[in-house]
């Protein structure tokens, strides 16, 4: 029996002692974890993190954002992709538009077209599904967003919102996105919805504080689709939440429409070059280490034509703006036989200026009223009339310089 009576006690302490070893390891795993999570690494280091927001309606996107965020410098810049931009699908290998590769309980095949489309890696995905979202926008007290005009809608149902500053609740945000007008302009209805997607940033921004009540991040957080955890989700919110989202330009994919297949598609400008150089300038601004704000500053231009090809320069003045320039006038320029397009830089910023003729690959640069550098440029005398005039030359292919 006094055998019997060991055996069982070195039994029982064999396992109480593996219990406790496992029971430390999973707690040292889990603290291990947590310290090496990629998103710690990520927000100490200089490289921009890109993350994919969508707006999900009825297991489609209604509205696609790409978030490039820097934390070295907490700026972001973000680009909107339409879905019915036009592509060659990598998993179809068929033109056909974007969102026909979307599935709602899986985005990856979608993020990797847009990867491609934008020639950049996205690290997160966030999905925002409208039933989810409205409760999202209840717990963070309604979505404050200033709507220019005011819209009435009148038919199965009325709806109305006021011009001004007002703040949506969960189900007058999910109208405000939602609802389509026969008449409405497609662009006008991706502006209503860039609007509303930087003013939930905006929201979740201010009222992240929200988020340290273990019992609010219990339920908010399940209401994102992502492959994030919570301990993720909640330091890229946080992370994001300091932004001031009101210096954030939304850029969106460019181009022009074609009827192909039976369906009407967005074909981007150059097979996508110029959205690419678009996401190449962007993550370059964001990257650089600048003191004050002057990388925030939208800089002016002014174009002219100097060839005989009849609106070019309004064409280019399109290609510009969508490289985060102002375009304040186009005109011809003082005679049609230019050779060599040239850029006037009243800036006096050498990395500025490079910047802006790197968008058109041109090494003709002259300067005039030179700014010190140490200053902000500020506009004062009425006579500047812009940061930068651009004369296009028989070398600019609508594009770029060639024959430099």
């Amino acid at each position: 029996m006094r055998k019997s009576f060991d055996y069982k006690a070195d039994l029982s302490i064999f396992l109480l002692l593996a219990i406790v070893l496992l029971l430390a390891g999973g707690i040292l795993f889990t603290l291990n974890t947590i310290r090496s999570d990629p998103i710690d690494e990520a927000l100490k280091g200089e490289e921009v993190i890109n993350i994919l927001f969508v707006l999900e309606h009825e297991q489609k996107p209604l509205g696609s954002y790409v978030i490039m965020y820097s934390p070295m410098n907490n700026r972001a810049a973000a680009i909107s992709i339409p879905g019915d931009t036009g592509k060659i699908l990598r998993t179809e290998d068929k033109m056909d538009r974007l969102d026909s590769v979307y599935r709602s309980h899986k985005i990856d095949a979608f993020a990797a077209e847009i990867n491609e489309l934008l020639g950049l890696s996205i690290s997160y995905s966030v999905v925002f599904e409208m039933e989810r979202l409205a409760k999202i926008i209840d717990v963070i007290g309604g979505v404050d967003i200033f709507i220019p005009n005011a819209i009435e809608i009148y038919g199965e149902e009325i709806v109305l919102f006021p011009s001004g500053n007002i703040t949506l609740d969960g189900d007058k945000g999910i109208q405000y996105i939602v609802f389509e007008l026969l008449e409405e302009e497609r662009n006008n209805a991706s502006l209503r919805r860039e609007r509303f997607f930087l003013a939930l940033l905006r929201s979740l921004g201010d009222k992240n504080t929200l988020f340290n009540d273990n019992t609010v991040a219990r339920y908010f957080y399940p209401l994102l689709k992502t492959k994030m955890n919570r301990f993720t989700q909640r330091r890229l919110f946080q992370a994001l939440s300091s932004l001031d989202i009101e210096r954030i330009n939304m850029q969106a994919v460019a181009g022009n429409y074609r009827e192909m297949s039976g369906h009407r598609l967005l074909l981007p400008y150059y097979n996508g070059t110029v959205i690419r150089d678009v996401v190449r300038q962007a993550q370059r601004s964001l990257a650089q280490r600048t003191q004050g704000t002057l990388i925030e500053r939208i800089f002016t231009v002014e174009i002219l034509n100097g060839t005989t090809t009849t609106g070019l320069a309004g064409r280019t003045a399109e290609l510009i703006r969508g490289f985060n320039y102002e375009v304040i006038s186009t005109d011809n320029a003082d005679r049609n036989d230019y050779v060599k397009t040239e850029i006037i830089d009243r800036t006096g910023l050498e990395n500025v200026v490079n910047s802006f003729a790197a968008v058109i690959r041109c090494d003709n640069i002259h300067f005039e009223s030179r700014i010190p550098d140490e200053a902000e440029p500020q506009i004062q005398n009425p006579e500047y009339r812009a940061d930068f005039t651009l004369i296009l030359g028989r070398d600019f292919n609508g594009r770029v310089v060639v024959g430099n």
